[in-house]
């Protein structure tokens, strides 16, 4: 089991980038009043300096900035940091969602916004970000084109190594803890996102496409991921795993 970690707030260090000082004046304040440390840019090239002069623990990334836009922006932190992303856009299609999630983004919020959920959506991601990495004893070798030991944090697919991000991991996880039993969109949300996010449903279709890109022979017709239409997912049933 992972359990959840706490956090104190003071140690937590926020990045805020929009070209809009009114916006960032409105989600500094916030931060600041739940005792978060607050980093600021205007711009995309600014963020990148921060990043990595200052090291903060999360980063909400406006879309629509002049010259370097929040998906360019994104698309660069991406290359030299992990670090939790919070999308802001006043855009609200889920074209533009699955894009940003698709870059490395973590969450995405449209404007206006309220601070409050803004908040809650911040908490859950730093609490999601500092859980312990899952792991199992036992490496499990699903079948002749697929072995998965989590306690090295390994995925070997067709015989070669598995690059998974942070989300895609632990969504794997808890398909393949649970192999042969139907897990819920609810459930798989609460336990891989958080409950704040049992209602997002996107996010889990989209990275269960990603991972059936990366596992699957055949990602159109899968067979470790199945579907239960309507319903949620399961991984294929275990008969081999020695507990």
């Amino acid at each position: 089991m992972m359990e959840q970690e706490a956090f104190d707030q003071r140690d937590m260090t926020i990045l805020i980038v929009d070209d809009e000082p009114r916006i960032r004046d409105l989600v500094r304040l916030n931060l600041e009043l739940e005792r978060y440390r607050v980093l600021e840019a205007s711009n995309g090239i600014e963020a990148l300096d921060e990043l990595r002069d200052n090291l903060p623990d999360l980063v909400i990334l406006d879309v629509m900035m002049p010259e370097m836009d929040g998906f360019e922006t994104l698309k660069a932190i991406r290359e030299v940091s992990t670090v939790p992303v919070i999308m802001l856009t006043v855009r609200q299609s889920e074209q533009d969602r699955i894009h940003g999630l698709d870059l490395g983004a973590d969450d995405y919020i449209a404007k206006p916004f309220s601070p409050r959920e803004l908040l809650s959506r911040i908490h859950a991601l730093l609490r999601r970000s500092l859980m312990a990495p899952p792991s199992r004893k036992t490496e499990i070798v699903v079948d002749d084109d697929l072995t998965i030991d989590f306690a090295r944090r390994e995925v070997i697919a067709r015989g070669q190594k598995v690059v998974l991000r942070p989300t895609e991991y632990r969504l794997l996880y808890h398909l393949v803890s649970n192999a042969g039993r139907l897990l819920t969109h609810e459930t798989l949300l609460s336990k891989v996102w958080g409950r704040e996010y049992r209602d997002e449903s996107h996010y889990l279709r989209l990275y269960i496409t990603y991972l059936r890109q990366k596992l699957e022979k055949d990602p159109a017709h899968p067979q470790y991921i199945l579907t239960e239409r309507g319903v949620g997912y399961r991984f294929k049933a275990l008969d081999d795993i020695h507990k």
